[in-house]
């Protein structure tokens, strides 16, 4: 039974990312369903977003100047034969879901505090209720693309390229 188990967890992974990301989703839509508030709340949160996509084109310049001096840094290390070719991609593919995860995170949290401020006038159980829901698509967006992310590169590398031995696998 272990075996089995050990051998299907790339499945297991791929479909808890998928679960998470759907889960995320269905969030984030119950979030943007619900009321915006006053003319005054939307202005506001406007004024929010706007500062937010500041912030966030700003970082992620900073962040792409990294990246690319990493992968840059990563090949010449391949090049050397101190790691294999796939750890420069693999730190792209890792970095591009982060900052998605980011993305999509900022994006909710700043659409999600006058629809929180609004429920929050109904009863604090409604705003609570907008603002945990907000919240947990940041985190099971993080986490669905991060199961991704690894899923997809266990499948390249054992499926594909036929990297992973079997045989490698912790003995539990």
């Amino acid at each position: 039974m272990q075996d089995y188990l050990l051998s299907h967890l790339y499945w297991i992974s791929l479909f808890a990312s998928i679960c998470a990301l759907i889960f995320a989703y269905a969030q984030a839509k119950k979030v943007l369903n619900s009321d915006e508030g006053t003319d005054r709340m939307k202005q506001i949160s406007q004024f929010v977003r706007t500062g937010a996509s500041a912030f966030l084109k700003r970082q992620y310049r900073t962040v792409i100047i990294f990246f690319i001096v990493m992968f840059c840094v990563l090949c010449g290390m391949a090049a050397a034969h101190k790691l294999t070719w796939y750890v420069p991609f693999a730190f792209i593919t890792g970095g591009f879901f982060s900052g998605l995860s980011g993305y999509i995170g900022m994006s909710i949290a700043t659409r999600a505090n006058d629809r929180t401020a609004c429920a929050a006038q109904q009863s604090l159980n409604k705003g609570l209720r907008v603002a945990f829901s907000a919240g947990s698509v940041m985190g099971f967006t993080v986490v669905g693309l991060g199961l991704l992310d690894i899923s997809l590169w266990y499948a390249l590398l054992d499926l594909v390229f036929h990297e992973h031995s079997r045989t490698s696998q912790p003995q539990w």
